[in-house]
């Protein structure tokens, strides 16, 4: 009898819970400062917006299965055996194991030099660098050993998913092709492998073995791709060495926690425009804050919220450049318009009117899907502390202190001491009724406090004078009215109820760190405004924010409690805290907008800009202590300590 091979079984495959949609931190996230990507573990390209980061997406299968989606992996396994980012870079390594094989794919937006030819960037605002985006999403693999079947995907979906494109062939053979619908960007896919095409979808199908090595390339605009896998991996080299040499410029405490700190500068850095040197809140729009809800937000704009905390990390970790370019463009802003909106487009656009996509099912049905943003035009008193004290994060110095921006700094000033006695929609821009929000008041005594050294160092007397009597003021105000019989701060005026934006209070130097009123704050909401200790921004049955659902606790807030602990004193709970939530971070080291508690599951958009800043501020208020206490530990017994070490000296310095 002769045998017969043994039939293999068709793979098996299961998802989480039975959901096609990858977990939210799950997703990796590229980025040429242009344009971004995210990728899931799979290998799907599976959000991509073109030609820059707010524009209408080309793959969004994370908001919709079928709304576009490029894949590069195994034929017959998804999962892969890990996945990093090349130490430094922002070059994505997927390993995969399948039972006849290892391979590695590695995925890349490219980032060249800048040319050199005549001609000026009709979209770059800022002063032209060295390096900039190539307008390539460059992907490669090469077989490890045994053999592969790899599979190729990309099916665009243009405009959120609502047109598809036509494929043709551009060159002799099969490896070169393009994509287009009506209005819509026209991409292009290179690679050495043999695409054909059904219906919207181009697909290669080729079996790797050992030392095996192929690339594809999507382009657009004026983006050349690469022609061979040799120049491929020249060019991704290069965009490594961008990175590596971007990255090098920072300063970073030689810490455990460094890790940490190099990756949220990095995806920071990813979330800058470079054209205009805006900062988006996020990478996505409408990934959910609650699980299936309704609060799903588009993310991809500039909120001036942002403006203080960005600057502050970026001057911290020596990235001045990149800190400046921001600064720039949100005092552009100002200087255009006397009337300051809490958000813009990351081109400086003001009407950033809100739609539902109700032809999109939603990151694992949670509806509906939004673009635009409703809150743009709000009114919020924050927005002049933060323009003004990243006015005085700048300024280091009277050369420093821009004779132009002067007139537009007094016209925000004293616009904050007009109107901070109103009512505001808050930091959370509650879309429920204006109230006297605590953190509004106390953003609005730092445009006065702000200002007013400001004015004092440029010698301006009689603003100093009475920009200073208008932030006392502000302070009594704030210190009698917004708190409770405990000496707790309060959501608004007249209230019991808790949130997080009230330990803003130590951290913007509103009261010092030993106050009991400041005390009693951070400790009441440690005790009574957490979920398994991580901070909520309020308790959503008692603020009517216009919306319904619960929602996850606030990745910021829970980083920011870390700071105020770290501030009072209580440093081993800081400590305690901040190693958990370093826990929680994604595979790549990523942060969404929240964490649900119990599971540390991520939730809502996706990187978020907001919390790897409060990372940044968190960990190295904790690496200062543990620079004290380092130091004291290297005081020998019987000694004493030499001027200018230990804790006393340390705090004297500061």
């Amino acid at each position: 009898m002769t045998d017969k091979p043994a039939v293999k079984p068709p793979a098996r495959r299961s998802t989480l819970s039975g959901s096609p949609f990858p977990p939210i931190a799950e997703y990796g996230f590229l980025s040429n400062c242009e344009v971004t990507a995210l990728i899931a573990a799979s290998g799907n390209v599976e959000w991509m917006c073109l030609p820059r980061m707010d524009s209408p997406s080309v793959f969004a299968a994370i908001l919709d299965r079928g709304a576009g989606r490029f894949r590069l992996g195994p034929a017959d396994v998804t999962v892969p055996s890990g996945r990093r980012y090349l130490p430094g870079t922002m070059v994505l390594e997927t390993t995969w194991a399948t039972p006849t094989g290892w391979a590695v794919v590695r995925d890349v937006l490219l980032v060249g030099t800048w040319p050199r030819e005549p001609g000026r960037s009709t979209t770059h605002r800022r002063v032209p660098v060295d390096h900039k985006a190539e307008r390539v999403l460059l992907r490669t693999v090469r077989c490890l050993n045994g053999s592969i079947d790899f599979l190729l995907e990309c099916e665009p979906a243009f405009d959120y998913g609502r047109q598809r494109g036509t494929w043709r062939y551009t060159g002799d053979g099969y490896g070169q092709a393009e994509v287009a619908a009506d209005g819509e960007p026209r991409v292009r896919l290179t690679t050495d492998l043999n695409l054909g095409f059904e219906g919207p979808r181009a697909i290669a199908r080729h079996r790797l073995r050992a030392g095996d090595k192929v690339f594809c390339a999507l382009s657009w605009g004026d983006g050349v791709p690469p022609a061979t896998f040799a120049e491929a991996h020249q060019r991704l080299a290069g965009t490594a060495d961008y990175w590596h040499g971007w990255i090098s410029r920072g300063n970073f405490p030689d810490h455990p926690w460094r890790k940490y700190l190099q990756r949220s500068a990095l995806t920071l850095k990813g979330l800058i425009y470079a054209p205009t040197g805006a900062l988006l809140a996020a990478a996505t729009s409408s990934l959910p804050e609650t699980p299936g809800g309704e609060r799903n937000y588009d993310y991809r704009y500039t909120w001036l919220r942002d403006a203080t905390y960005m600057l502050w990390g970026l001057y911290t970790l020596g990235f001045d450049t990149d800190a400046n370019d921001f600064f720039y463009f949100i005092t552009d802003l100002a200087e255009q318009h006397d009337d300051l909106q809490i958000m813009y487009g990351i081109g400086g656009e003001r009407e950033l009117t809100e739609q539902t996509l109700d032809h999109l099912s939603g990151y694992d049905g949670a509806r509906p899907v939004r673009i635009g943003n409703g809150a743009w035009d709000q009114r919020q008193h924050d927005v002049w502390g933060v323009l003004v004290d990243s006015v005085y994060l700048h300024t280091r110095s009277r050369d420093a202190l821009d004779e132009r921006r002067w007139p537009m700094l007094v016209r925000q000033v004293e616009a904050a001491i007009t109107h901070w006695r109103e009512p505001d929609q808050g930091l959370w821009e509650v879309r429920g009724p204006a109230r006297h929000f605590t953190a509004s008041k106390v953003l609005c005594w730092v445009a006065a406090d702000r200002g007013a050294k400001l004015a004092q160092l440029r010698g301006d007397d009689e603003h100093a004078v009475a920009w200073r009597k208008a932030a006392d003021e502000i302070h009594a105000d704030v210190c009698a009215t917004a708190t409770d019989d405990r000496g707790v701060f309060g959501q608004y005026y007249g209230t019991t109820v808790l949130d997080a934006s009230a330990l803003l209070i130590p951290l913007v130097g509103f009261l010092p760190p030993d106050d009991e009123r400041v005390r009693a704050t951070v400790l009441a909401i440690t005790d009574e405004l957490t979920e398994d200790e991580l901070v909520l921004r309020y308790r959503v049955e008692e603020t009517d924010d216009g919306f319904s659902g619960e929602e996850g606790t606030f990745t910021i807030c829970s980083f920011w409690l870390v700071s105020a602990l770290s501030e009072i004193g209580e440093v081993d709970r800081a400590r305690a805290l901040c190693e958990k939530l370093l826990s929680y971070a994604s595979p790549l080291f990523l942060y969404a907008e929240e964490i649900e508690p119990h599971s540390g599951r991520h939730l809502g958009n996706f990187p978020q800009a907001f919390s790897h800043l409060a990372l940044i501020n968190a960990v190295m208020h904790l690496i200062s202590a543990d620079e004290r206490l380092s130091a004291d530990a290297m005081i020998m017994p019987g000694l004493d300590p030499a001027p200018g070490t230990g804790a006393e000296g340390a705090a004297d310095r500061d």
